[in-house]
């Protein structure tokens, strides 16, 4: 019994370790509003480009709005680079707000340096 409980506190201390935080960084759709698509063009604030999905900030409606990005992979395959979204670059970013009225985005699609990216 001992032995079980050893192996199954490692493994459970092992998995928070490895990624500290993923389990808070997956975002359900239910907690958006996807009857209301929610258009914004100005320059990026922040970005953090990677796993599991890369984030960014933008000033919109007088607040500092979190931008949930798809999969660094995802978006590198449809060709949207690291470079084309630096902070102070501007997009077009075009997604759902959060339910609650927490300023937080859920991209669908961004416009950057003139190409479109579905991120979906």
């Amino acid at each position: 019994m001992r032995k079980t409980f050893a192996i199954a506190a490692a493994a459970l201390a092992l998995a928070l370790t490895a990624a500290p935080g993923a389990s808070l960084a997956h975002h359900g759709w239910s907690s958006y509003d996807a009857t209301v698509l929610v258009r914004v063009t100005a320059p990026l604030t922040e970005l953090a480009w990677g796993n599991p999905h890369g984030t960014a900030k933008v000033a919109h409606q007088g607040k500092t709005w979190d931008v949930i990005l798809a999969p660094v992979a995802r978006m590198e395959a449809r060709g949207l680079t690291q470079e084309m979204l630096g902070p102070g670059k501007t997009v077009t970013l075009e997604g759902y707000a959060r339910r609650d009225g927490t300023a937080e985005l859920r991209l669908e699609r961004i416009i950057a340096q003139g190409k479109t990216v579905e991120l979906r």
